[in-house]
């Protein structure tokens, strides 16, 4: 329970002591157990504090410590994969009181980022970028002739796409200097590990098997059969007593799995390692959320948390009993929907590249498990397996987050909008989101999918919306997209049947008699309405970006000012979509697009972004009037 997290603030005298990596390999190892200890409890208390991404670095706690200690730490370079396992490194590398004020405005950065630390190697919001980046930094060090060694450690499912494999092949073909680590916490591909499995291991890093192992090639080097005999006996030899065999036909030498929980192991077998040609496989076992009982029994559901507020239930007895219905999220609406659906219809599909919770598929999993693929973290994969259903008669609906639907662009085009096939993207976290930062912002969507061929695209105001729009979009004949954001709406009411609208039909808001029309399209329409209303403005629900309602652009759009909307980059947006009508019909009415600007937005709450960017209801209102001050 959250409960149990401490939320005074634990004493970690050595620790504290600790400013960057070069205090740590000050002390000896005798004291790098009570730094895990310290490391670990201010971790607790400091997410506890501040909410954010909770279980992996729990897990990770002895490696990073393991990987400071050993390696020259900025010179030598580690990259972190997935980026949200980073924080006891951000403590390590002398961001430890800065991790107080983590993911919120002005603060830390929740992702490893470049111009944050010069420990931040790479900058990794999105999976599985580690094994390629790092080959990258291999390679270079190769070319410039420095000494500098490269690890890149993988983990919390990221193994499982595609790129990571690619970029292993390559790594093995080119035999870098580089070690990589696989930190398997069962959210991969994990392998029970015990005392028989952590004695091989020791042995395969040991010094007197690296010196057996080199000594019998150099005899064997004449006699090249014999050699190739040698190295595959060794290889099966692996692959008995290990799942090794795979990578080593990738080229690496490979070893484990071992305990990533055993300080001692880990050091004396990455400190062996570390010393030995080649590309390098390491694959450790660890605990997600390591130390906090509820977040080794629930790792999914410790993921993430939010911030600990003060219990006021001491308060309760005198508090009226509030009686304000909860609000569902867009994600519960989608949730709902799909199963409405699926009672529908048998031969719907649901398709998702490891997102089963945050895109609410829970109930339909259990309900539909035979209809359910879980495709893990291979956004690319599920795009061309929904298009391979949608050949033969089913109709998949692939739920997916904007930020990592662009991994897939190439397969949304040329598999599926090129073919005109039948597929639902159901798209999460469209626009901003928050304290997940730019890495996750879903602030392209809108462009990138309108300029598809075959492609619908609609964005719903509010929750009820949403429900229509997904139906609409599933009963279309080709490929349609759906785009909603984090988090949840104002609070419409639901209708529960599976009504669809017109393709292409705004709806009118409010009916102004000024000349201003604000063309709202997605989430931000109904924040407009107080500008609406201040000026007597027309406000409209677009509803579709494509096709977009043009008939009511034509009744609209030839008075004082026409205003769009969006929670999507200016650039190429739905406001573009507008401007580009009014321009082939030559319309010469102003124009005001309000949106994403054409740069990368730090992470703060929803709102003080919204704030910022002048795309709150007092900000919008503000623009549209110093607009109207220059007509």
């Amino acid at each position: 329970m959250l409960k149990d997290i401490p939320t005074t603030r634990p004493d970690t005298p050595l620790l504290d002591q600790i400013n960057s990596p070069a205090d740590l390999r000050a002390l000896s190892k005798s004291q790098l157990n009570e730094v895990i200890k310290q490391l670990r409890a201010f971790l607790l208390y400091s997410v506890g504090q501040t909410g954010g991404h909770f279980g992996a670095g729990l897990g990770v706690i002895e490696l990073t410590v393991a990987l400071h200690y050993l390696y020259n730490t900025p010179e030598d370079r580690i990259v972190w994969d997935v980026g949200h396992q980073t924080y006891p490194h951000k403590i390590l590398t002398g961001r430890r009181e800065e991790l107080l004020h983590i993911r919120q405005e002005g603060g830390l950065s929740g992702f490893p980022k470049r111009e944050e630390s010069e420990y931040d190697t790479f900058g990794v919001g999105h999976s599985s970028t580690s094994i390629g980046a790092a080959l990258g930094m291999s390679l270079a060090a190769r070319h410039l002739n420095t000494k500098r060694k490269t690890v890149a450690v993988i983990g919390d499912g990221a193994m499982s796409a595609g790129m990571a494999f690619e970029a292993l092949n390559h790594a093995g073909d080119v035999k870098a200097d580089m070690l990589v680590i696989l930190n398997d916490n069962k959210m991969s591909i994990s392998k029970p590990v015990g005392a028989l499995s952590n004695y091989f291991a020791r042995i395969l890093a040991s010094k007197t098997y690296a010196s057996v192992r080199q000594g019998g090639r150099l005899v064997l080097k004449g006699l090249p059969s014999a050699l190739e005999l040698a190295r595959k006996a060794e290889e099966h030899m692996k692959g008995m007593v290990a799942p090794g065999t795979l990578f080593e036909e990738l080229g690496f030498n490979y070893v484990g799995p071992i305990d990533g929980h055993d300080t001692e192991l880990l050091l004396s077998t990455i400190a062996n390692m570390k010393e030995w040609d080649g590309p390098q496989f390491l694959h450790i076992i660890t605990q997600k959320g390591k130390g906090f009982t509820p977040a080794e029994t629930d790792p999914i559901g410790y993921h993430a948390i939010n911030k600990i507020e003060p219990d006021t239930s001491a308060n309760t007895e005198s508090t009226p009993t509030s009686t304000t219905k909860k609000r569902p999220k867009y994600s519960n609406v989608f949730g709902r929907w799909l199963c409405d659906i699926a009672e529908q219809d048998s031969n719907l599909m649901a398709i998702t590249p490891a997102m089963k919770e945050g895109s609410d598929l829970i109930e339909f999993a259990d309900r539909f498990p035979e209809r359910y693929f879980d495709v893990a973290i291979a956004e690319q994969h599920a795009v061309t397996l929904a298009a391979g259903m949608a050949c033969d008669g089913i109709k998949p609906v692939v739920a997916i987050y904007s930020t990592f639907l662009q991994r897939a662009y190439d397969q949304l085009i040329h598999d599926v909008a090129l073919q005109n096939l039948d597929v639902l993207f159901a798209i999460d976290r469209a626009g901003l989101v928050g304290e997940d930062g730019a890495t996750h912002a879903g602030a392209y969507d809108l462009s990138y999918l309108r300029c598809i061929p075959n492609m619908i695209v609609m964005a719903p105001s509010d929750e009820a919306e949403c429900r229509k729009l997904l139906q609409t979009g599933y009963e279309y004949q080709g490929p349609a997209a759906v785009r909603y954001p984090r988090g949840s709406g104002i609070g419409a009411d639901i209708d529960t049947t599976l009504d669809t609208l017109e393709l292409g039909k705004a709806r009118t808001l409010r009916e102004g008699q000024s000349g201003i029309v604000i063309c709202g399209f997605g989430s931000l329409t109904h924040t407009a309405m107080l500008a609406a209303q201040t000026l007597n403005a027309t406000l409209l629900d677009m509803r579709f970006i494509k096709p977009i309602d043009e008939a009511a652009l034509l009744k609209y759009a030839q008075g004082k000012l026409v205003v769009t909307i969006e929670e999507n980059a200016i650039m190429g947006g739905a406001g573009s979509a507008v401007s580009e009508f009014l321009l082939t019909k030559n319309i010469q009415t102003p124009i005001l697009q309000l949106g994403l600007p054409d740069r990368y937005e730090d992470h703060a709450s929803h709102q003080a972004i919204l704030k910022r960017l002048g795309l709150d209801q007092d900000g919008i209102l503000q623009q549209i009037q110093q607009k109207l001050a220059t007509i």
